[in-house]
C-alpha cells in the first residue's frame, strides 16, 4: 500500500506529465527549446492560434514549465529549466526505440478532436 507521501508524489508526477501530454502545450515547449520567443513568434513556429497559445502559455507558466520576461512592449517566454529541454531530448531517444509500440498502442488514443491543434 502506498504511503500518503508516495501517493502525493505520484499525483504530482502525473500532473507534471499532463503538462506535456497536450499537443498544443507540447508544440509550444518544443518551439521554446531553441530560444525565448514572444507570442507572435510562437504562433509562427507552431501554427496555433494566438488565443490558443496565450491560453496554454498561461497554463505552462502557472505550472512552472515556462517563465516570461518583459522586453519593451513584448513578453518573451522561455523554458523555466534547462532540464525540460533535456527531458524532451530523452523522450526523443526513448521514442526512437519504442515508436512502433507507441504508434500501435490502442490504450492511449487521442480523445476525439484533441489532436487538431486548436
Amino acid at each position: 500500500m502506498l504511503l500518503t507521501s508516495e501517493k502525493l508524489e505520484l499525483e504530482l508526477k502525473a500532473k507534471l506529465f499532463r503538462g506535456f501530454s497536450d499537443t498544443s502545450r507540447l508544440s509550444i515547449l518544443e518551439a521554446l527549446r531553441g530560444k525565448p520567443l514572444n507570442v507572435g513568434e510562437i504562433v509562427a513556429a507552431t501554427g496555433l492560434s494566438q488565443s490558443n497559445i496565450s491560453n496554454h502559455l498561461g497554463c505552462l507558466r502557472d505550472c512552472g514549465l515556462v517563465i516570461s520576461e518583459q522586453r519593451g512592449r513584448y513578453t518573451y517566454y522561455r523554458l523555466a529549466d534547462d532540464r525540460i529541454d533535456s527531458l524532451l531530448r530523452l523522450v526523443e531517444e526513448v521514442l526512437a526505440d519504442v515508436a512502433k509500440g507507441v504508434y500501435q498502442c490502442t490504450r492511449y488514443e487521442f480523445p476525439e478532436g484533441a489532436n487538431n491543434g486548436e
